[in-house]
């Protein structure tokens, strides 16, 4: 295992580094000059924005600045500064990094509890009406894109009833990210319901079921050990995947609900073409959905201990 383990982490090395070359050139090529974009509609001498430019390393060569900036982040820690305001990007990632994980938590939380709960019940009751209003419930989720549900969600619940705050507050309290979570996690639920509803449907026809039955054991024992844990894998894959992608998918709930997290200062980044802060952001991201990645490969030996890892 600790073989395994140490020849993914090397192998994490090359797919971090092109992946975060590929983000700092797609970010690095965006139109406009967020220098000149300083300064608004007075404009300034090209002296000084030359000087400005000059400062921030922006006059180099664009792998220059990948190397000046991949030297940084490794060996110091330092993600650059944020162009407008001068902050640390560390210090913007202190302040938006907590609120995604929130936010992002409590999804995952839902989506665990609900998918799972209604798929079990949907795959243990395969082609009756339990399964049919689930596959009906999932299916209509599934086809609401997610910034759309966020609106519906924001106009009928805050706007017309009343019963919820429009935007999240500065502090993004758990109560109120409660209302994102679910909007966040609602797409990723769809599927979690209907992935165990389809692996349970299929291992209830198995022959270790029958011979599990055969045997007299408990149905509890029979549920709960035998078809579970094997029908659990495929899930565990989503989950693990699921939760960097729920991370990165907050930009649009977040922008919806003017949540001060990763997703709106993405959003917030791009608008100022803040290409230090949005390589940082994003880099975050790449680096949370790598180790998931690691974390769920071996949480299969756990589930499965025929899968061994040499």
């Amino acid at each position: 295992m600790g073989r395994y383990v140490a020849r993914r982490l090397l192998q994490m090395i090359p797919v971090f580094l092109g992946t975060t070359l590929l983000i700092f050139l797609m970010v690095y090529t965006l139109p406009g000059d967020p220098v000149r974009g300083l300064f608004g509609d007075k404009g300034a001498d090209p002296a000084t924005l030359e000087a400005m430019r000059h400062k921030l390393g922006l006059d180099q060569p664009i792998l220059v600045q990948y190397w000046d900036y991949m030297k940084g982040m490794l060996f110091h820690g330092d993600f650059g500064t944020q162009i407008a305001s001068g902050r640390p990007v560390t210090d913007v990632l202190g302040d938006a990094f907590p609120v995604t994980l929130r936010l992002a938590s409590m999804a995952f939380v839902i989506e665990i509890i609900l998918g799972i709960g209604l798929g079990m019940v949907a795959g243990l009751r395969a082609g009756r009406l339990a399964d049919n209003v689930v596959l009906i419930l999932t299916l209509l989720i599934i086809s609401i894109p997610v910034f759309v549900l966020a609106h519906i969600v924001k106009s009928v619940f805050a706007d017309q009833m009343g019963l919820i705050s429009p935007n999240v507050s500065n502090e993004a309290t758990w109560s109120e990210l409660l209302t994102p979570a679910i909007v966040l996690g609602s797409l990723s639920l769809a599927y979690v319901a209907r992935l165990t509803r389809t692996t349970m449907a299929e291992n209830l026809r198995s022959d270790y079921m029958r011979t599990a039955v055969a045997k007299g054991l408990p149905k509890s024992r029979i549920i709960g050990v035998h078809l579970m844990r094997n029908s659990m894998i495929p899930v565990i894959t989503f989950l693990g995947t699921d939760l960097g992608a729920l991370m990165g998918g907050a930009v649009v709930t977040e922008s919806v609900f003017n949540v001060k997290g990763i997703g709106g200062t993405i959003v917030e980044s791009i608008t100022r073409r803040e290409g230090t802060t949005l390589v940082g952001l994003v880099t975050i991201l790449v680096l949370v959905y790598l180790f998931m990645t690691l974390i769920v490969d071996l949480l299969y030996a756990v589930l499965d201990p025929r899968i061994r890892y040499a």
